[in-house]
């Protein structure tokens, strides 16, 4: 009865009972912390957003005006029932710029919309990210030496965690240094300068290689503009290749404005826009990045990790973890055949699998994997395009995308998948992945993370 006096507006959310329950996923412990957080939801007003998924799908749901990035992405992980890596990402895409970037999971997405021109038919992406926080981990792969100079007693050698240090520190004065193409105004054409890259902002050098002040001119500060990348470079720009990235003030949605910039190979734009993204950010981006293995740390409950898992026996009356690792291995192997000799789908137990994209190109599958962080180990499987009875397996390793081929190898009227023309023989995908996976065998690296697509 309290409820229904309370008014027309507070009666349809709660009848409409919030398809999306935007503040479940927080799962709070007790019945008071469940009411403070109904009672928040009833006091913050509520907006619609839309978001897509890779395969263009698209979800509306209701949230309130403060939500944050990482926010909404663990609403849709929940949702849709995702393994929470910490990859999972929102992208913010401009078609009429051809440009998108990482919406940083700190941000506002009510403050990333209202940004929006009225036509711009701008929109939002889920999906993953593995590269988002790879810096942290491998700062080195990220900064090539060539291109970063840092002022410090250890005449410019550094391990992993004094160089990230000093882009976080204030006090500190790193600088990213190298040539770049870039569009000059009111011109088609592309010309190729000496960019330097401060705390201050990004200037070039109109002589040579100078860094002298009255030689270095001012292009852009991070204060009020985005660091994007161009989504064809080449196609809409007319950029000498496709690794382009540009600069874009916050309150400016006009193509004209923007500063268009464009490297020579991946690893060098990797390393001009995560650089960028540091400046602008600084400590945030860490408080970003450790924020999900905190509360990892102070939560109840047990998170799923390879140090939770244990080896377990269950064939005798009661069941005993297998301490000896060599016994949980052969334990392992003579579960894993006995259920393929019983199972009747084994040959096609892979079309079910996150990491099988079925009928990819190949030109698709560097797409997705470029999408999803060009960081060692990013892969998926596909049908061959060439030979219809063959499988690709498409694999990131140097910021590169390879391409493998799976062939079958029939012996003795049995068949089997191998990438070593038939020196190791797996009986089906599934077996072939979690080989690898394990032991690099002939490729450049393991495989880690696998490229997944969900339907929102």
């Amino acid at each position: 009865n309290e409820r229904r006096s309370r008014g027309s507006g507070t009666q349809s959310v709660l009848r409409r009972g919030l398809p999306l329950p935007v503040w479940r996923y927080r799962t709070p412990s007790s019945r008071t912390a469940k009411a403070s957080i109904w009672f928040h939801l009833f006091l913050t007003v509520l907006q619609v957003i839309k978001v897509y998924s890779e395969d263009n799908t698209s979800r509306a749901v209701e949230v309130p005006s403060d939500i944050t990035a990482r926010d909404i992405c663990q609403l849709f992980i929940l949702k849709n029932h995702c393994i929470d890596d910490h990859s999972w990402t929102l992208f913010e895409q401009m078609p009429h710029l051809s440009i998108e970037r990482t919406i940083e999971d700190h941000e506002s997405v009510m403050e990333v919309q209202s940004g929006w021109g009225m036509d711009s038919h701008c929109c939002l992406y889920f999906r993953k990210n593995y590269a988002k926080y790879e810096f942290f981990k491998k700062p080195l792969d990220f900064f090539p030496e060539h291109m970063v100079s840092v002022s410090s007693e250890s005449n410019g050698i550094m391990n992993h965690s004094q160089l990230i240090q000093t882009f976080l520190s204030s006090s500190a004065c790193p600088e990213i240094h190298g040539f770049l193409h870039a569009k000059e105004h009111s011109r088609k054409s592309w010309k190729k300068f000496y960019f330097v890259l401060r705390r201050s902002g990004l200037y070039f050098s109109n002589k040579g290689t100078s860094k002298e002040p009255r030689h270095l001119q001012f292009i852009a500060e991070f204060g009020d503009s985005d660091i994007y990348t161009l989504l064809s470079a080449k196609k809409v720009y007319g950029a000498p290749t496709d690794y382009g990235f540009c600069v874009k003030a916050s309150k400016s949605n006009s193509a004209r404005d923007l500063k268009l910039l464009c490297a020579d190979d991946e690893q060098t734009r990797t390393c001009w826009v995560t650089a960028m993204r540091l400046f602008k950010y600084g400590m945030q981006l860490y408080q970003n990045f450790i924020q999900p293995y905190q509360k990892q740390k102070s939560s109840p409950m047990r998170s799923i990790s390879e140090n939770s898992l244990v080896a377990m026996d269950f064939s005798g009356h009661k069941s005993r973890v297998i301490e000896n690792p060599s016994e949980a291995l052969s334990v392992a192997v003579e579960e894993g055949l006995s259920w393929r000799v019983t199972s009747p789908h084994t040959e096609s137990i892979h079309v079910a699998q996150p990491w099988f994209h079925s009928k990819l190109s190949r030109d698709e599958a560097q797409k997705l994997i470029t999408q999803q962080g060009l960081i060692d180990g990013v892969f998926l499987v596909r049908d061959s395009q060439s030979n219809p009875r063959t499988f690709v397996l498409s694999l990131c390793h140097t910021q590169k995308i390879k391409h493998f081929q799976i062939v079958p190898v029939e012996e003795n009227g049995e068949l089997f998948y191998s990438l070593d023309d038939g020196h190791t023989r797996f009986t089906d995908l599934l077996q072939l992945v979690e080989f690898y996976q394990l032991n690099r065998g002939i490729l450049p690296c393991k495989l880690k993370h696998h490229c997944a697509r969900i339907t929102l």
